[in-house]
């Protein structure tokens, strides 16, 4: 199956089909129009005038001053890229870096960045070829764009840096001429289009985007039965209490906690208790605002991956080439720290959960064993999740209201959102392990509850569950049991 790239308005939805689907990447014609037009407009532009334009004719930054002439303009772009390639720490994951090429190509679309439609086509021909570039996951400061990740990404355009390639890793050179791709010869300003761009940032965003909503159903899921297995009140779910106190993500929330308790013979047993800790009570609250605000970083997400984001701008129409700041990465930023916040909140709460399930409260046994004492049971599965959370808490703290000043001073105040991204799909990983050791330990407690049982929805799950990750008897090696309850999570309904 093929999506073609169009002027037309890219979803997250969507976005997540061509990347779960496999789906090859293929130009529209409207867009090789707009890509072919701004070119040949760029073009006789640079060959009528004798003012300088930045980035295209002079050099870059604080060297904005400095005038190129016509025969080094290749040369020019060519430099850029390599002498921004500086990318440092950890390899990038091929599923980011394909969202990158992704986006950058949806970017380049719009027809006004001045970039040949074969560079385009090229960036095109990697991602359907999974040509993956080697990216690194430090050095963007978030504006200009993010220059060090999308230098790497692109230097195997022109023959260099590194690709993975059916599963290695090697020099981009060798694996083009394997392929029959010719390295691509810059024009003036491509470099500029293809490195001054917010899709480092914008990738790890629209990844953690995904994650996240699916994240918050699992959590809606996973709670309920912890809920359940607890014995806890359902009152708080009810109806009326959300009407009254209206958020979307309230009402959502405590509409898909009721749904999944619905028919479980633990929810009508007799209560002699007539409160449940936060942990439990509040998950609609919680959760709820965990939702809206996921809701709220999509729609400015969505808006950023249909965007130029990079400097200086070409409208062919209008006979003007702007350059201003679209590269900027706050707009981004600051919902990415928003976002982080939200998802560790997810994780904060299940914590908690989990610490009451194993206290030996309510009828059950402590650390979930039958023989607490000569087993520790389910003791340190929660020292690991509280281990986690913490991290999460520490990575919460904001970038976004930093900066550091670059490029001699030009570069006077940047968004830091590019370390927003990789921290916030960090958090993300986090949130999945700590949802992960909190079904492992609701599963436990609902096995102890027999001959009850939950609800048919959460019985389902439990059984499917129970194929992959085994009920504890006595003590065992735990850590395979939390990793399989980790790959669960990742193909379960939600």
């Amino acid at each position: 199956m093929t999506h073609y790239i169009t002027p037309d308005r890219l979803t997250i939805e969507r976005v997540s089909e061509i990347m779960d689907g496999g789906l090859k990447l293929e130009l529209s014609e409207r867009s090789k129009e707009l890509i072919d037009s701004c070119r040949r407009y760029l073009d006789e532009k640079i060959a009528a005038s004798e003012r300088p334009v930045y980035g295209v004719t002079t050099g870059f930054g604080s060297l904005c001053n400095v005038t190129v002439g016509a025969d080094d303009l290749t040369t020019l772009q060519e430099n850029l890229m390599k002498s921004h390639a500086c990318g440092v720490g950890e390899i990038v994951d091929r599923k980011i870096v394909r969202l990158m090429l992704l986006l950058k190509v949806q970017s380049l679309s719009y027809g006004n960045s001045g970039a040949q439609v074969c560079t385009v086509q090229r960036l095109i021909d990697f991602f359907n070829l999974d040509i993956i570039p080697v990216v690194y996951s430090q050095g963007s400061l978030g504006a200009s764009g993010d220059l060090a990740p999308l230098a790497n990404m692109c230097l195997p355009l022109i023959g260099l840096g590194e690709v993975w390639y059916k599963g290695e890793r090697r020099p981009a050179g060798e694996v083009l001429a394997e392929n029959g791709l010719e390295p691509v010869k810059l024009m003036s300003k491509e470099g500029l289009a293809l490195l001054n761009g917010t899709q480092f940032m914008s990738a790890h965003a629209t990844y953690s985007v995904i994650k996240a909503r699916r994240l918050y159903h699992l959590a809606n899921k996973i709670g309920a039965l912890s809920l359940d297995v607890f014995e806890g009140l359902s009152d708080p779910f009810n109806a009326s209490i959300q009407r009254v106190r209206p958020h979307a993500g309230q009402i959502r929330t405590a509409t898909e906690v009721r749904d999944w308790l619905e028919g479980s013979e633990l929810q009508a047993l007799p209560k002699p208790y007539v409160q449940d800790p936060y942990s439990f009570r509040c998950i609609p609250q919680v959760h709820g605002a965990v939702w809206d605000a996921i809701c709220h970083v999509g729609n400015v997400i969505e808006t950023e991956i249909n965007s130029v984001t990079d400097n200086p701008t070409i409208f062919p129409d209008e006979d003007v080439i702007i350059s201003a700041g679209n590269f900027h990465g706050e707009p981004i930023a600051i919902p990415m720290d928003y976002l982080a916040v939200a998802v560790s909140e997810l994780a904060n709460i299940s914590e908690r959960r989990i610490f009451r399930l194993i206290s030996g409260v309510r009828g059950l046994p402590s650390f979930l064993v039958a023989n607490p004492g000569l087993n520790s049971g389910f003791m340190i599965p929660q020292y690991a999740a509280a281990s986690v959370v913490n991290q999460s808490k520490g990575l919460c703290w904001p970038t976004s209201c930093d900066s550091i000043p670059s490029s001699q001073g030009q570069e006077d105040h940047v968004s830091m959102g590019a370390n927003s991204a990789t921290k916030l799909v960090r958090i993300i990983d986090n949130t999945h392990r700590v949802l992960a050791i909190e079904l492992l330990n609701a599963a436990q407690a609902l096995d102890l509850r027999r001959p009850l049982k939950s609800s048919p929805a959460l019985e389902d799950m439990h059984a499917e569950y129970r194929r992959v990750v085994p009920f504890v008897e006595n003590d065992i090696v735990m850590y395979p049991l939390i990793e399989a309850s980790v790959k669960y999570l990742d193909s379960a309904t939600c």
